[in-house]
């Protein structure tokens, strides 16, 4: 398969493109960021647009918070850095891990904000994950469209007209973002990438009967009429000041005493990333059947592209941490009553060409040192 000649990125990435030198389209706008953006002049545009909203009402801005290392470093720069008094809002898609529970209560407690989590029907977010799967070969649909939609209604419920999120899409993936424009999260970029495609109302048809429109509420997107009776501006935050996952990531822990955990299927010195959700290893999985690559790929690829790696030691660590069938499978497979092989039989179809999986080399991963929890924590037992 062809691989970006700098980082190690794969031709299976969504919308990933090569130019003639055979660097990808992530790692030009990478060099974008470096060499063409005042960072000096975004923030001072990022304070202009927060002085527009400051004590304007209840709330200055709307936070979309999963308490992973993004969420959390914007809640902590937009109120000790801007600040502002934001409305936290998180969509609990019911999976999260014990210490990222700690994390998330340690957080809003030293910064101090209002908070709301609110979480759908468990019935209807298990068909929601069978058909996704199914249609896909991605089980979050509803987690993509609960956080987007979800959040962003609250926010029109609230009249608060801001709101901000985390990294650029530029930063990490190929969609098509610039990092020369301000990135603007709305309908045009949910239905873009977000909803895989699939709107709620087209969802409504491929789910069982009982199952109401009503039901899928969370998921739609708020209409053009209320966006613009709010004026919502709703924009990246990685758009206004350089993002670092490395950098943020230690900044969490020495100002809010935020803990690393173990992740499946990545190093340990990454102990930042995904730590939230106790299925992200059956998510990076499926990548892996499908495409080729797993988390392991997509995170050397950024110390690649910030001269913290070189190319070979980067290749290393995907060959040993890369491609292995996480135990967490386990418990997935039990939650949605499916088999290993009708797991595998959809997983399959899904495959990206050229790249073609072959089963038989797959080699099972240890579990994690808190699953032994998890199927308490999932009313399991």
């Amino acid at each position: 398969m062809k691989e970006c000649s700098k980082c190690c990125i794969i031709e299976t990435q969504d919308a990933i493109r090569f130019d003639d030198k055979g660097v990808c389209n992530v790692c030009n706008q990478i060099e974008v960021k470096k060499k063409s953006i005042n960072w000096d002049e975004r923030k001072k545009d990022l304070h202009r647009l927060c002085d527009k909203f400051r004590g304007k009402g209840t709330y200055d801005c709307v936070i979309p918070f999963s308490g992973g290392k993004d969420s959390t470093y914007q809640l902590w720069y937009v109120v000790t850095k801007l600040k502002m008094k934001p409305l936290v809002v998180s969509f609990d898609h019911g999976f999260y891990r014990p210490k990222h529970l700690i994390n998330r209560e340690r957080t809003l407690k030293k910064l101090g904000a209002d908070f709301i989590s609110f979480k759908a029907n468990w019935k209807v977010v298990r068909e929601l994950m069978l058909e996704s799967l199914r249609r896909k070969g991605d089980f979050c649909w509803f987690c993509h469209c609960g956080i987007a939609a979800g959040t962003m209604q609250i926010a029109i419920q609230y009249g608060i007209p801001l709101a901000f999120w985390g990294q650029p899409n530029a930063e990490y993936g190929s969609y098509g973002y610039s990092y020369e424009e301000i990135e603007k999260v709305d309908e045009k970029q949910f239905n873009r990438y977000k909803n895989l495609g699939i709107t709620a109302d087209d969802m409504l048809g491929m789910l069982p009967d009982w199952v109401e429109a009503r039901d899928l509420s969370m998921f739609r997107f708020p209409s053009f009429e209320d966006w613009k009776r709010v004026g919502v501006v709703s924009v990246r935050l990685g758009s206004f000041i350089p993002w670092d996952p490395r950098t943020m990531a230690r900044t969490l822990q020495k100002e809010l005493n935020w803990e690393f955990s173990k992740v499946e299927g990545i190093p340990e010195e990454y102990g930042w990333e995904k730590v939230e959700c106790m299925f992200q290893g059956v998510r990076d999985y499926l990548k892996y059947i499908k495409r080729g690559f797993a988390r392991t790929r997509f995170l050397v690829s950024i110390d690649i592209r910030e001269n913290r790696m070189k190319k070979a030691e980067a290749l290393e660590l995907i060959k040993k941490y890369d491609g292995f069938r996480p135990s967490s499978l386990d418990v997935f497979l039990e939650l949605l009553d499916l088999t290993e092989e009708e797991f595998m039989d959809i997983a399959m179809k899904h495959c990206v060409a050229p790249y073609v999986h072959d089963p038989s080399k797959t080699k099972k991963a240890d579990p994690l040192p808190d699953q032994e929890l998890w199927r308490d924590m999932l009313g399991l037992t």
